[in-house]
């Protein structure tokens, strides 16, 4: 009897100390969505400039070196539906009725560029156990380490745009995804995409810039005359002309979603019909982290308390367990 109340006390007192510790536990609130590095590189994309001629898509291919991907029998064109590990950016198509008129969202269609939004805080570097997917702390741009990645495809599940893509077709598949061409920066270039779209459609330059530029587009008049730069807004030579203004959505896509993205786009057309999901302002790599930590956090008093609970079970049941079977007033 002596045994099991010292027992029973001992758990008394490790509860105890559980209680103490929930009730000095630090308050946890969500960090903050991380914002764009000052430098950010990025693209502006303007949807009622698109011709949807998808130079971008084989100019992606070649500078990054993939193979073409076909979607008809007769394989004449390289025609992938979607971006996959082979393919980085993809010019989709909005339609509607008679698609009589581009832009309209009622008997026309509109176009819509798919590639990696480089998000302020993304979550494919956030999922990432071994740091393959990482962001540069100047320009911003969400990169990929294929000698780091195991393969586990994590960053595929957090991206809220489904674009990390793996290549299951090869047994030492890897991600693909949009880098903005990083690797073309050293012999002075910069994304392929930007350098050869015909009508600025996509343009390249610091996110700041491209910010400002698609600020003044939607302060225009629709069907007014503009001047529209081509290629990189930040440098290089000028190769600006005049065109109409479209009948642009109020609303620059990027700017706040998720906490803001490096890749920017303006658009007649309502940009959830066209293929672009609703974000809150607020990135999912926040909450979670938020919540890992807290449940990490969370998780050291109830071990520390199990651990106090093992040792004083241990040392009575072990006493009692011990003690002869003959022994005068043994229960």
């Amino acid at each position: 009897m002596n045994c099991r109340r010292k027992f029973l006390e001992g758990c008394l007192g490790a509860a105890g100390t559980a209680l103490v510790a929930s009730a000095v536990s630090v308050r946890v609130e969500a960090r903050d969505t991380y914002q764009r590095p000052p430098e950010a590189l990025g693209l502006l994309y303007d949807a009622t400039l698109c011709i949807g001629c998808k130079a971008c898509v084989a100019a992606c291919k070649q500078a990054n070196d993939n193979p073409a991907e076909f979607s008809t029998t007769d394989k004449l064109w390289d025609t992938p539906l979607d971006t996959s590990g082979y393919t980085f950016n993809i010019i989709k198509m909005y339609r509607s009725g008679t698609m009589a008129t581009k832009d309209d969202e009622t008997n026309g269609y509109a176009f819509m560029k798919t590639s990696c939004m480089h998000c302020a805080d993304p979550s494919c570097v956030s999922a990432c156990p071994v740091t393959a997917m990482t962001k540069d702390p100047k320009t911003g741009i969400v990169a990929y380490d294929a000698e780091a990645c195991v393969g586990c495809r994590y960053c595929v599940v957090a991206c809220p745009f489904g674009i990390p893509k793996y290549q299951y077709d090869s047994p030492t598949g890897k991600i693909g995804k949009c880098e903005l061409c990083r690797h073309r920066y050293k012999d002075g270039h910069y994304s392929a995409c930007a350098e050869v779209c015909p009508t600025g459609a996509t343009l390249y330059g610091r996110t700041s810039d491209l910010l400002s530029e698609a600020k003044r587009r939607l302060a225009l008049k629709p069907g007014s005359v503009t001047t529209y730069p081509r290629g990189n807004l930040s440098g290089g030579p000028d190769q600006s002309y005049e065109g109409y203004v479209g009948n642009y959505k109020q609303h620059i896509y990027g700017e706040t979603e998720y906490g803001g993205t490096q890749v920017l786009k303006l658009s007649a057309v309502d940009f959830e019909k066209v293929g672009m999901p609703y974000l809150s302002p607020n990135s999912s790599a926040s909450t979670s982290e938020t919540i890992q930590h807290t449940l990490y956090g969370g998780l050291l008093a109830p071990f520390a308390v199990l651990g106090v609970m093992t040792y004083v079970a241990k040392r009575n049941v072990h006493h009692e367990d011990d003690a002869p079977a003959d022994e005068p007033g043994k229960e």
